[in-house]
């Protein structure tokens, strides 16, 4: 800081604060004042004392600079004004250091009500003495005094205004960025991932800095540093390093807002999504409508060739859309619910919010889909409980139950067939088997004969 009588520093200073304002995009006012509290800082510090309030303006054109000691005027409504009475020990509990006790007095109020603000002559005025600065003062009245102007400053108090500058920029800073990610709640935006920690990715957006975590993300998604994506942001809170904004990849409104950025006529409210039901990484089911005559719905979301519905597909991993036409008849909204299954009927209970639906035995599989998906998320989409039957489930039923008990019945004699053929099959494994005996006698004896004919000749 320089000395007095020499040239003001601050004469400068409105370019300074109008590339401080662009940079950081925070409004040029806010950064005067953001000046001017660094400046009240440096002169309480400087030439100010502890308990006062010190209120500075600043000109950014001519760099002048105006102080005022402000002061709020009170009365004993409002303040507890001390009184000189009986001396006491230090507080600390020396011996032998006394000092005059102050004794506050009382508004006659409860004991266990809050307590009145203690007065202090450094930011309070009495109302006699508000009187004498001006005559028509009232409690609670603001009462400014201007102070001497000084623009020579120490080492310590420019360090004070040094960090007061840098705390209200980073405050203004995470206002305006808390502002701008607010109003992008609910909707769908570019980020690149800037790093992954753990499981939980954090996405660069720009200004800030937004978290992925493992349940919000598409399972088996992978995921790379310097990947680009297009994320929804489910939730935007104040925090003090700055707006904390939760990402997702699974939520359900993610369809719609890629839906509104590839189909014009959904942008332009021709045509609406009036319900989505969605199984991340997975399947998606959409019904769509519109009022206007000429339009088709399913195919404005389609495109030509599959173009625009191909698109969001691609950006949410691969994951399969259904989209159909939503009716108010909620019979024939529940049969298009279930497709691709064919329905041959649906049986709706408004008041119960429950249904079934009857479709072909060959459709049955279909319609349930698998691991029940198909019909899980026509729940969803319609919001009612939905039973599929197959058209000939009861009469398949009692036919099972029939050969299951002609089969019980059969069961003994089948018992007593397989009883007499394993007694015959041992019968006449035991006659094989002697017969079998009998001719290797023989023929060993036979063996015997020829061999003593043989030797008797050879003696001869």
């Amino acid at each position: 800081m320089t000395k007095a009588g020499a040239k003001n520093p601050f004469g400068d200073f409105a370019t300074v604060m109008a590339q401080i304002a662009e940079e950081k995009g925070i409004d040029k006012d806010r950064v005067v004042d953001t000046v001017a509290a660094a400046l009240a800082a440096a002169y309480k510090k400087e030439y100010g004392k502890k308990g006062q309030n010190i209120r500075a303006e600043f000109d950014p054109v001519s760099g002048d600079m105006k102080f005022f000691l402000v002061k709020d005027v009170v009365d004993d409504t409002t303040r507890e004004f001390p009184v000189e009475g009986e001396e006491e020990e230090d507080e600390e509990g020396k011996e032998g250091k006394k000092h005059p006790k102050m004794v506050y007095a009382s508004t006659g109020a409860p004991e266990d009500e809050e307590r009145l603000t203690r007065y202090n002559s450094e930011r309070d005025l009495t109302i006699e003495e508000a009187k004498k600065i001006k005559k028509d003062a009232k409690v609670d009245d603001v009462i400014e005094e201007e102070l001497e102007s000084k623009t020579d400053f120490g080492r310590v108090a420019a360090q004070t205004a040094k960090q007061v500058i840098i705390q209200r920029i980073r405050e203004a800073e995470r206002d305006v960025m808390f502002d701008e990610f607010k109003n992008k709640e609910g909707e769908v935006i570019s980020g690149t991932i800037q790093r992954i920690e753990g499981r939980t990715v954090f996405v660069d957006m720009g200004k800030s800095v937004g978290a992925l975590f493992p349940g919000e993300q598409i399972r088996d998604e992978h995921y790379h540093v310097g990947q680009r994506l297009k994320l929804y942001v489910a939730k935007v809170e104040s925090d003090p390093k700055g707006p904390g904004v939760t990402l997702s990849r699974i939520h359900p409104e993610m369809v719609r807002k890629l839906f509104e950025l590839e189909v014009p006529e959904i942008f332009a409210g021709t045509v609406e999504i009036k319900s989505i039901a969605r199984e991340a990484g997975s399947r998606s089911k959409i019904a769509v409508y519109t009022e206007e005559e000429g339009i088709d719905p399913i195919g404005s979301c389609v495109g030509q060739k599959g173009t625009r519905v191909q698109a969001v597909i691609d950006e949410m991993g691969g994951e399969k859309v259904d989209i159909i036409e939503w009716s108010d008849d909620i019979e024939e909204f529940i049969s298009a619910a279930l497709s691709p299954a064919k329905v041959i009927a649906v049986e709706a209970d408004d008041e119960k919010k429950v249904a079934k639906a009857i479709v072909p035995d060959d459709q049955l599989s279909l319609a349930i889909g698998k691991r029940g998906q198909n019909v899980r998320l026509a729940v969803k989409l319609t919001n009612y409980n939905i039973d599929v039957i197959s058209e000939t489930a009861p009469e398949t039923q009692s036919l099972a139950s029939d050969v299951s008990e002609e089969n019980e019945e059969e069961t003994p004699d089948d018992s007593v067939e397989e009883e007499v053929v394993t007694k015959e099959g041992e019968e006449k494994g035991e006659k094989i088997a002697s017969d079998t005996s009998d001719v290797s006698e023989e023929e060993v004896k036979d063996t015997a004969d020829e061999k003593e004919d043989a030797s008797e000749e050879k003696k001869q």
